[in-house]
């Protein structure tokens, strides 16, 4: 079967329009946003005002905290986190049962206080971080986290302007966003030839800003062929989440993507930009056909984003087999949306 704009490399687009005065520039950069994100959902954007001494001192506070023993990283365990965050060991996320992950991460979000409203009423996701006992590690690692959720706010009314909506019209959507910044780590292995880092998955939130540090990214184009995404220099690489194909009725589509091939030591930062966790998510007006409206039932934002996590991480699914956490009404199955859910309604 020929798919129809089955890409075969990712574009590079110059955004520092977006940063400009002028609504004409905003929107001549929002154009090409608009065909990426219908095209490929996966492309690089350069012009970005996240400076290089941010990323230079994310990555050296990432490489301190992987260098400890293992014991003492497990001291920061996710699993003993309110909300979700701290130290993901090797083999603790899972994507695909029959495959073992090489990758362990360090996760982080929205800093918020035990007094705050959503985390006393115990709402998922929400909480104060867990930081090592590292020199400048919270000071640096939360100054990238900053940096990139500002982006990730140009990149929404990037977004929105290429839809031909209000240029804020998302900001309503994320005044406490549940994103999430992950301090990936692939170590290098020589005995393996084709080391699977991560499972082929689509992203849950709205969109992910991806810094990596070498080659490893693959994506599934439109024809269901993997296509490599290696690191361009003072790139980012942006894609589409779950939030946004609903939105938009499956215009924009939550490109499934996977690591491989991981030859060497490999450092990836992906932040998934989210919306707050109660937002209620469904085709937008332009979008709200009869059969969008069909495949894509309003959702919550943050119940799919747990629901995603709880059903992939091995601590939270010990919960559901003890019966001590129960999915949300409605929950969806991992891999409901992206490229291999479109291809097979498609042969369906």
């Amino acid at each position: 079967m020929t798919i129809r704009g089955a890409f075969n490399h990712l574009p590079v687009i110059d955004i520092a329009g977006m940063y400009s005065d002028d609504l004409n520039s905003r929107k001549k950069v929002a154009i090409e946003l608009g065909e990426a994100a219908r095209n490929s959902g996966f492309f690089y954007i350069t012009g970005h005002q996240v400076t290089a001494d941010l990323r230079s001192a994310l990555l050296k506070q990432t490489q301190a905290f992987y260098a400890l023993p293992y014991e003492q990283k497990m001291h920061y365990y996710i699993g003993k986190s309110l909300a979700h965050r701290g130290y993901v060991p090797e083999g603790e996320e899972i994507y695909d049962k029959a495959i073992k992950d090489k990758k362990e991460a360090f996760d982080i979000g929205l800093e918020l206080g035990l007094d705050d409203v959503d985390v006393k009423a115990g709402t998922p996701m929400h909480g104060p971080n867990i930081w090592p006992d590292l020199p400048d590690f919270r000071k640096d690692v939360s100054a990238y986290y900053q940096a990139v959720m500002a982006l990730g706010e140009i990149l929404f009314h990037g977004f929105a302007l290429a839809l031909e909506m209000p240029e804020n019209y998302f900001d309503a959507f994320i005044k406490k966003p549940t994103s999430q910044l992950r301090l990936v780590h692939y170590p290098y292995d020589p005995t393996l030839k084709d080391s699977q880092g991560i499972g082929a998955h689509t992203d849950y939130e709205c969109f992910t800003i991806l810094l990596p540090t070498a080659p490893g990214l693959e994506v599934m184009n439109n024809g269901g062929n993997w296509i490599d995404a290696p690191p361009i220099e003072n790139a980012f690489i942006v894609n589409i989440g779950d939030m946004l194909e609903i939105w938009t009725g499956g215009t924009f589509v939550a490109t499934t993507h996977r690591v491989r091939k991981v030859t060497q030591e490999r450092y990836s930062f992906p932040l998934f930009v989210a919306c707050d966790y109660h937002t209620k998510v469904s085709p937008l007006p332009p979008f709200a056909t009869v059969e969008a409206c069909r495949q894509y039932a309003a959702i919550d934002a943050g119940a799919h984003l747990y629901a995603q996590t709880a059903q992939t991480f091995n601590y939270l699914m010990q919960q559901l087999a003890d019966g001590t956490l129960v999915l949300p009404d409605g929950s969806k199955a991992v891999a409901t949306f992206g490229q291999e859910a479109k291809l097979l309604r498609t042969e369906n």
